[in-house]
């Protein structure tokens, strides 16, 4: 069932004359404040007491949608009811042009590009936004591209102050597809060795595509070797991540530093702008 659905995505990109659409872009990060004006240097009166108390995270592979007015009612409606103080967004558009994402008016982000939509003239990529100033944002490039796009995936590097000892990693991945497992390892061996470097607490976010066992246990494998823990979802929520066939799911949270507060790990299955379900999680330091 899974290779049906990969052959009907590959020939449906086929048909949009890929190589001549999706054009490249430099590893570069772009950024948005908050309504607020944001400070040279972290506001540490906006992030002190973020680990003692609590981080809302919320991660959603949001297939592109973000333009659409049903996805920007269903994203207003979580962020006002679940408050997240951290958003994991994969697959975000972002007008070349004019640069700006209304819905986080309220929020600092960090956009890490992956390839230019020329027909539209939009960035696709990853996106993390806080209510926190970050200290730091870098983006990492595949070494590979995806067949057929011929189009590199991305992951967003972003630290953010907890204390006068400590910042914390926050990370958003989207995983490369449709190709062999040595180019998979290969985006988790820098993903690795780029995590490896922080020695402090760590959000891990994204869309893994792992969605067979082998991906799976190569992703599982290196959270334990940098001593990160998934989100424990309950077994009815397990089964509302995204997945091909029961397969293993495609989208976690890791983290490191902090523990799970009880039951407020969920997967919202009600939404309808996107084929992923968006994951909700609250952290205590």
């Amino acid at each position: 069932m899974f290779e049906l659905k990969e052959q009907n995505l590959l020939a449906y990109f086929s048909k949009l004359n890929p190589i001549e659409r999706f054009g490249s872009v430099p590893e570069t990060t772009i950024h948005g404040n908050r309504s607020i004006e944001l400070s040279s240097t972290p506001n540490k009166d906006v992030n002190k007491g973020q680990k003692k108390n609590s981080i809302k995270v919320l991660s959603w592979n949001i297939a592109k949608n973000n333009h659409d007015k049903v996805w920007r009612r269903e994203f207003l409606a979580m962020v006002e009811w679940y408050q997240p103080d951290k958003i994991f967004l994969q697959e975000v558009r972002l007008c070349a042009e004019l640069r700006v994402m209304p819905e986080l008016a309220e929020m600092g982000w960090s956009f890490a590009p992956n390839f230019i939509d020329t027909l539209d003239n939009t960035y696709s990529g990853v996106l993390i936004a806080a209510k926190a100033d970050h200290v730091s944002s870098q983006a990492l490039m595949t070494q590979y591209t995806e067949p057929v796009t011929n189009t590199p995936k991305i992951s967003l590097f972003s630290e953010y102050w907890l204390s006068d000892e400590e910042n914390l990693l926050a990370v958003n991945t989207h995983l490369i597809n449709f190709v062999d497992l040595g180019k998979f390892k290969a985006q988790l061996w820098a993903l690795e060795a780029r995590l490896q470097k922080h020695s402090g607490a760590i959000i891990f976010s994204g869309d893994f595509n792992t969605w067979n066992r082998a991906r799976w246990l190569m992703l599982y494998e290196m959270a334990k070797r940098l001593q990160l823990t998934p989100v424990s979802f309950s077994p009815e929520d397990t089964q509302k991540i995204k997945n091909f066939w029961m397969s293993p799911p495609l989208d976690y949270i890791f983290f490191r530093g902090f523990s799970q507060k009880p039951f407020s790990a969920r997967v919202i299955d009600t939404i309808t702008s996107s084929d992923h379900n968006p994951l909700l999680v609250e952290l205590c330091g």
